[in-house]
């Protein structure tokens, strides 16, 4: 199956959204536009245009431009403390976005996919969530996503949902992913402090764009769990991110969430099971993050143990950027 062009990509500042632009512009060329808001000019070049996503009519001018048939929604504001300290800019950005736009398809032939995030849960329990489980979100982020969720449900029920993790790739401006940031600190020589109890499942953007790309060829509806099968608390992302790319490991240091203070408040173990959307699907969707089994931490002073094998910011971008099975994809 193919999907149905043109193809608009929203929210292409964020990594996934960023990612999945480079990778459909690559396949379907002259086929794929991507939004970004309108005050952020540094993001451009060809195919991108400039758009609020919460204003209706500048949104309805480029469906009557482009006449899209397919729209991968990827657009938020995952700033957990930005999105504690202004839940009406949290509300504006992810769900008003939404609402825009499913006024404009919700009647069309039009192909919807939706990303939310692990964050619908608090991560009370000992993870592998499964979609029937209720959410119960404790950022103002989580609790806006979980709002997005539901108007999909009650406006666009042929739409499907992807809820995923944290996606592991490049930027356009170098510090907006997981790995960017955690790097910046460390490539400064500057200490960066994570959790050792916000367990999540990490997952290559390069797989998520197959994901994607299958999803939005096919009609299959609802809501499904996306997220890879390495389970790793934030601690361990930066263990490895420290290890990997050859930084100093005495910049690495941990704490549990309690320890960091009330805002903006953390989820702990949201760790989902992706077994509804492999069968589906009629294959594994993810590999494990990172690929090499080699680099995942065995214990809290992991990231010491070089073993003779000295990192490099190089390495890195290899294999943690991208999935070495897809790099020519990618």
């Amino acid at each position: 199956m193919r999907v149905s062009l043109p193809l608009l990509i929203t929210g292409i500042a964020g990594v996934a959204g960023f990612n999945a632009l480079t990778y459909f512009q690559k396949k379907y060329p002259g086929q794929v536009i991507g939004i970004r808001q309108e005050d952020n000019w540094p993001l451009s070049g060809p195919g991108i245009e400039a758009c609020n996503a919460e204003d209706r009519d500048a949104l309805a001018k480029l469906f009557d431009r482009y006449q899209f048939r397919s729209v991968l929604n990827c657009a938020g504001n995952c700033a957990l403390k930005s999105c504690e300290l202004d839940s009406r800019l949290a509300w504006r950005t992810n769900v008003e976005g939404l609402v825009s736009l499913l006024s404009i398809i919700a009647e069309e032939p039009v192909r919807l996919v939706h990303t939310s995030i692990d964050l619908v849960f608090a991560g009370r329990k000992s993870g592998g969530y499964e979609e029937p489980e209720p959410t119960d979100p404790v950022t103002v982020y989580g609790k806006t996503m979980v709002a997005a969720e539901r108007l999909l449900a009650d406006w666009m029920p042929q739409s499907c949902t992807l809820r995923i993790s944290l996606p592991m790739g490049v930027s356009f401006n170098g510090h907006a992913g997981a790995i960017d940031w955690i790097q910046s600190r460390f490539k400064k020589s500057r200490p960066a402090t994570l959790y050792y109890d916000e367990v999540r499942t990490p997952t290559y953007t390069d797989c998520l764009n197959r994901v994607y790309e299958q999803a939005l060829a096919r009609d299959f509806t609802g809501i499904y769990h996306a997220g890879a099968p390495r389970r790793l608390s934030l601690y361990e992302i930066a263990q490895i991110i420290n290890r990997v790319g050859g930084y100093d490991p005495d910049l690495l240091m941990g704490c549990d969430r309690v320890e960091a203070g009330p805002i903006p408040p953390r989820a702990g173990n949201v760790t989902m099971n992706s077994s509804k959307l492999a069968q589906q699907l009629a294959c594994p969707p993810f590999d494990p993050w990172p690929l090499d089994d080699a680099m995942s931490p065995t214990h809290g002073r992991w990231h010491y143990d070089r073993e003779g094998q000295a990192g490099s910011p190089e390495l890195l971008a290899e294999v943690l950027y991208h999935n070495p099975r897809r790099r020519e994809e990618s």
